[in-house]
């Protein structure tokens, strides 16, 4: 028998709200041309791709963003979406 709690609704709206946030990072940072990175003095293309990538995989496999793993990824990719996305979005606007 399942017995929720309000901390278990938190920690579940929490896991999904990062693993929603970091996936939609990560896509993005897929669909941007490599050359939108350089020209906007941000990390490369295949650096933020791993954060990302590995920011998500910590956050799928741990099933806790309030861990110290699961915050350094909620915070790598909000930064990425912070401040990196708008620059990019700047640069390859057409």
């Amino acid at each position: 028998m399942w017995v929720w709690n309000i901390e278990d609704a938190i920690r579940l709206a929490l896991f999904f709200g990062a693993a929603l946030m970091e996936t939609f990072a990560l896509c993005d940072a897929l669909v941007r041309p490599g050359e939108a990175y350089t020209a906007t003095d941000k990390l490369t293309k295949p650096a933020w791709i791993l954060i990302l990538a590995l920011a998500l995989l910590t956050c799928l496999a741990f099933r806790s963003p309030v861990s110290l793993l699961g915050l350094l990824g909620v915070v790598a990719s909000g930064v990425y979406l912070a401040d990196a996305r708008p620059a990019l979005k700047e640069v390859t606007r057409r």
